[in-house]
């Protein structure tokens, strides 16, 4: 069981990401799916490390509590070698009884020793394990992280070109009906209007000027007639004289 999920994580973290968006039909669903198979993934695993976890815990209770029943049984062992040599000593016919006391209580501790001897190198084999699987665990998550981190990015990214393109797109449209034009044509539809007339007043400027001009050459030839008329009339008294 615990073969299989971590056999699936190293599955999702040895597959070729840039290949998997390259044919996904939408990249950003498909990140997110693996975020989420990868998160479900990493959970499984940690409750089947903490499952191993607690069974070595439980290995380890069993193991000191034979520990302890040995030193116990050789607690009770020499106490009753010692009260069966005492009563030997004073002629006691109970000595033997505490001999076989002594016997059996190392009996116990023997058995004791066995199960704790037997139990040290699996102990160190399931220490070694649970290491290696906590070391394994850290590592997904850490790849979980840079996952999560990726995936956050590549979806930034995608939001920015897409509003990028939006903007491109909005820009060739005001450039293919750009209405700055249309305003440009009416102001200079405008300034032809402003010089026609401009025109029309350099005309009427002009005729004027013509009239002025041609009052200014009457009263020219009028004064010239008059001074004529005076200079033949002085000439003509002259000649009377």
């Amino acid at each position: 069981m615990k073969q299989s999920i971590f056999a699936r994580v190293a599955q999702l973290a040895k597959a070729n990401l840039n290949a998997l968006l390259d044919s996904a039909e939408d990249p950003q669903k498909m990140l997110d799916q693996m975020v989420r198979d990868y998160s479900d993934n990493i959970r499984e695993a940690e409750a089947a490390v903490a499952q191993t976890i607690g069974n070595l815990r439980v290995a380890e209770d069993d193991h000191r509590r034979n520990l302890a029943d040995a030193n116990e049984w050789g607690r009770k062992a020499l106490a009753a070698s010692r009260k069966g040599d005492e009563f030997r000593s004073a002629g006691n016919p109970d000595a033997q009884k505490f001999d076989n006391l002594a016997k059996l209580a190392l009996q116990r501790k023997m058995a004791a020793e066995k199960l704790v001897t037997s139990a040290a190198p699996g102990l160190g084999a399931q220490n070694e394990v649970v290491d290696k699987l906590k070391g394994g665990l850290d590592q997904m998550k850490g790849k979980l992280h840079e996952l999560t981190a990726k995936r956050n990015q590549l979806v930034a990214r995608s939001r920015t070109a897409a509003a990028q393109s939006q903007v491109h797109d909005a820009l060739k449209s005001l450039d293919a009906g750009d209405p700055t034009g249309a305003i440009g044509r009416y102001e200079e539809n405008i300034r032809r209007k402003e010089a026609t007339v401009r025109g029309q007043q350099e005309l009427a400027a002009s005729s004027l000027e013509a009239q002025f001009a041609s009052l200014e050459d009457l009263g020219e030839q009028t004064e010239m007639e008059a001074r004529l008329a005076a200079l033949k009339s002085m000439d003509r008294k002259a000649i009377d004289y």
